[in-house]
């Protein structure tokens, strides 16, 4: 399955694929609440996952996924390796990532390892844009969502003092002094 909102990388991969017997592309989904919805129904071997998507990241998407579709491996499909929202996707499940530059015979490779082996590894770039954990991720993304450090803590099963020291860590990594700054600062890199 392929998850991305741009028709043409869809095509262009559907095509890509058509090449090979062993592959045959189930669904499309432009959205992370479409890819979940075409996981539930089609489950797929493999989803193609791009990082960003018009309603959330791909870090988002991933346990939805394997929530309605456990057999899954995700792959992420992106342009941007170095972006800062890789390592915490990485760390919600997905099995590897494959820039989108790669071709055709790239492509049938990597999904076809993350078929067999359930994972992907060509050289992963770290993210150095903004090293943030995937428990800091978690964290940012629910202060953006205006949840309280105590609504924050109940969420994600941590003490209101443990969620105090993840936000000081992001801010620090962000470059922010409050919650707002840090908010417009993750926007500008691209997190939120």
């Amino acid at each position: 399955m392929i998850v991305d909102d741009h028709p043409v990388v869809h095509d262009g991969v559907a095509a890509q694929l058509q090449r090979y017997p062993d592959m045959h592309v189930v669904g499309h989904a432009g959205t992370g609440a479409d890819a979940v919805t075409v996981c539930a129904d089609e489950q797929p071997d493999v989803v193609l996952l791009d990082l960003r998507l018009p309603d959330c990241l791909a870090a988002d998407v991933v346990p939805r996924v394997h929530r309605v579709s456990p057999d899954s491996r995700v792959l992420l499909f992106t342009a941007f390796p170095e972006h800062a929202a890789v390592a915490p996707t990485l760390a919600a499940g997905a099995c590897g990532i494959l820039v989108k530059h790669a071709g055709g015979t790239a492509l049938h490779d990597a999904i076809r390892s993350v078929a067999r082996t359930g994972s992907f590894h060509a050289g992963t770039p770290a993210s150095s844009a903004a090293p943030v954990t995937a428990r800091e991720y978690d964290v940012l993304r629910l202060v953006a969502a205006g949840h309280t450090n105590p609504e924050i803590g109940a969420e994600l099963h941590l003490s209101i003092n443990t969620v105090k020291t993840y936000l000081r860590s992001v801010m620090h990594k962000l470059a922010a002094r409050n919650r707002a700054q840090l908010i417009a600062n993750a926007r500008g890199q691209g997190l939120l």
